[in-house]
């Protein structure tokens, strides 16, 4: 059997395997690739809706991925002219751009929340695309180090950012041909992020708000915000309690259950939380000390075990958890040099 045969999705070994996957009727998962990238794949999901296909997400705007992802939609009967939108969840390379690559060639329609417009237009500076402004408030200067003695790729070319054809505004309702999504946004992740539930057929595109195996990054963007894990645990809660549906995320396989997931994400921030202000109440000051005081990881690796890049995300985190903590009482901070510090 071709790879790119329509296959079930209890078919699939492995979820980052190439290939598309049935998840529901008319609504197939594809798995593109991200190199270099430790979570392996994104999926993105075409819709079949009379004569056409609207895609949740896009992929990374990479040669392997879009040769994949026209051979998918080709077991499919379709080609790259007949993808009538993408739906993007948010501004991450993995998401957005090779939808801007595509609409180039195609004239295809792009959609992105609101929300992320901020960092998209950061995101095609130099300035941004650096991306370590931040580390020095954290009390992270041996991280700046490692960054500035590393060998790093030259940034993404400016113009893969351009802006969509339409900014999905609030809670909206997407109208395809047959049948209705609704677009919620979902602030935390990234700003702008937004899950699209389709209430007929009892499905939520999670994009990275909801994932199986993992939890998403928090904190970190080109255009940062005050308070994104509060933002983001209030999104968890929003998409609790509405009625349960499928989940179809970004990074991982179908799951039955979205509330199944939501609960075990809070209880893991909850836990997180806790641990976050026992590395202060043990002598942590900033969020770099703090994040060197905490497992990461399910293997509980050491902060300094993790490769520059995560020990930054691990950094970024740890700096989320700390300001929900101030926010609830629980501790209180100060900028001191440009560094905000911590105490109970």
């Amino acid at each position: 059997m071709s790879e790119f045969a329509v296959r079930e999705e209890g078919d699939a070994t492995d979820w980052t395997q190439p290939g598309v996957f049935r998840v529901a009727d008319n609504v197939y998962r594809i798995p593109l690739p991200l190199p270099n990238d430790g979570l392996r794949a994104v999926n993105v999901y075409a819709i079949v809706d009379d004569g056409g296909l609207t895609m949740i997400d896009s992929g990374w705007a990479l040669a392997e991925s879009e040769q994949r992802l026209g051979r998918a939609i080709g077991a499919l009967g379709f080609g790259f002219g007949d993808i009538r939108r993408f739906l993007v969840t948010h501004v991450h390379r993995d998401h957005y751009t090779q939808a801007v690559t595509i609409r180039r060639k195609f004239g295809n329609e792009v959609a992105l929340g609101i929300g992320e417009k901020e960092s998209l237009i950061a995101a095609g500076t130099p300035r941004a695309l650096r991306g370590f402004e931040g580390l020095r408030s954290v009390g992270a200067d041996p991280l700046i180090e490692l960054f500035r003695n590393m060998d790093r790729p030259p940034p993404e070319p400016s113009d893969m950012w351009e802006m969509p054809d339409e900014w999905i505004e609030g809670r909206s309702d997407i109208k395809l041909v047959s049948r209705s999504l609704t677009a919620i946004p979902t602030p935390g992740h990234t700003a702008g992020h937004l899950v699209f539930r389709d209430d007929a057929n009892v499905l939520t595109f999670t994009g990275d708000h909801v994932l199986p195996h993992i939890t998403p990054s928090i904190g970190f963007e080109a255009v940062p915000v005050k308070l994104p894990l509060a933002d983001y645990l209030g999104s968890l809660k929003l998409v609790r309690g509405m009625p349960d549906t499928a989940m179809l995320p970004a990074h991982g396989p179908a799951r039955e259950s979205v509330h199944a997931r939501v609960d075990e994400l809070l209880e893991h921030h909850d836990h997180r939380l806790d641990l976050s202000l026992a590395a202060v109440e043990k002598g942590a000051s900033t969020a770099y000390e703090a994040a060197g005081l905490i497992g990461w990881t399910r293997r509980e690796k050491k902060l300094l075990d993790l490769d520059p890049f995560n020990q930054m995300l691990a950094v970024f985190e740890t700096s989320a958890h700390l300001n929900v903590l101030v926010l609830q009482g629980r501790l209180t901070s100060s900028k001191v040099d440009g560094v905000w510090r911590y105490s109970s």
